[in-house]
């Protein structure tokens, strides 16, 4: 396998081959990097560059909105799950002071018969930028696609069916996020625009951001710079993967450091997509991960209680 900063890479052609000795080296080789990293590039994901481009020029459009536009979007009730937050309103759980950003996110769209559609709010639509939801649209769902796919493969790693999570993930709570880490114009209290964490969810797919300065804490306790290649996309672990698998899949500490000072007056857009399960998913650990050995080290939670506790440590919910 090669290597994008000390972060193993995976083609998911391989996967979708039909060809079973690539699909079984691909699932080897997906499951140990989660195993030992908790991070992996994939190329061949499925994302066209020119749906990224599109997205990242209606990002940049939507951010340099003025505030009072942008803050016509932002609905607190909402909690941060649809619609615009200003910067500062969220932190890393254990953490005070907020990240240095603000950001836009757009949910999940159901469009069968599911009932689970009633417990989702609509999205927010952008009048100004009248590209930017649909772009967002279309970049959730070939995002929901790949992640559907990745989870396939860490079923089958597990000896699960390999079609365990496609039932649990359709209609799921996912969220794919834009950030804006704005230009720093005075002396920051720290060098970091958003603090050390780990993600809430299943997995986390994150298309190439805009500026370097994503970093993760690997096993030696040293802070490795990540940076995909323009094919790639990094997808990592969430707690809720890493809760079910009884911490055999790792989730990854990371965080966003500040630029150099010479690229201080520059912005830094971000994309991750939130691969989340339908609420009443359950998160107990799976029989297969828990041994005398490894015994249980989590409590039974749905995914739904998991995620308003979580909301809750980060600022975003009351």
């Amino acid at each position: 396998m090669a290597t994008v900063h000390s972060i193993p890479s995976v083609d998911l052609a391989e996967f979708r081959s039909g060809d079973p000795a690539k699909k079984a080296a691909f699932v080897k080789a997906l499951g140990k990097a989660y195993e030992e990293v908790g991070f992996v590039a994939v190329k061949n994901h499925g994302i066209s560059d020119q749906l990224i481009a599109q997205l990242y020029d209606n990002v940049r459009a939507f951010f340099q909105l003025p505030s009072s536009t942008k803050s016509k979007y932002e609905i607190p009730e909402l909690a941060g799950q649809r619609g615009y937050t200003s910067f500062g309103k969220e932190h890393a759980k254990g953490f005070d002071a907020p990240d240095l950003k603000e950001f836009f996110q757009f949910g999940q769209s159901v469009e069968d018969e599911d009932p689970v559609k009633d417990a989702y709010p609509n999205n927010v639509t952008v009048k100004e930028v009248p590209e930017f939801t649909p772009t967002l649209y279309r970049a959730f769902r070939g995002f929901e696609d790949s992640g559907a796919a990745l989870l396939q493969a860490i079923a089958i790693y597990l000896g699960l069916d390999e079609h365990f999570f496609d039932g649990k993930v359709h209609n799921g709570n996912s969220i794919l996020r834009a950030i804006h880490y704005p230009p720093i114009t005075q002396e920051p209290a720290s060098a970091i625009r958003a603090e050390q964490h780990e993600d809430i969810n299943l997995i986390t797919l994150l298309v190439g951001a805009s500026a370097d300065g994503l970093q993760i804490l690997d096993k030696q306790g040293d802070w490795v710079p990540v940076t995909s290649l323009p094919d790639q996309i990094v997808v990592n672990v969430g707690d809720m993967l890493q809760r079910l698998t009884n911490n055999r899949l790792k989730s990854t500490t990371h965080r966003v450091v500040n630029p150099p000072r010479e690229l201080w007056n520059t912005s830094r857009f971000s994309i991750p997509f939130f691969l989340h399960p339908k609420s009443d998913m359950d998160l107990t650990c799976l029989p297969q991960c828990v041994d005398a050995t490894h015994p249980a080290e989590y409590p039974p939670i749905t995914a739904g209680a998991y995620l308003d506790e979580r909301l809750r440590e980060i600022g975003l919910k009351k």
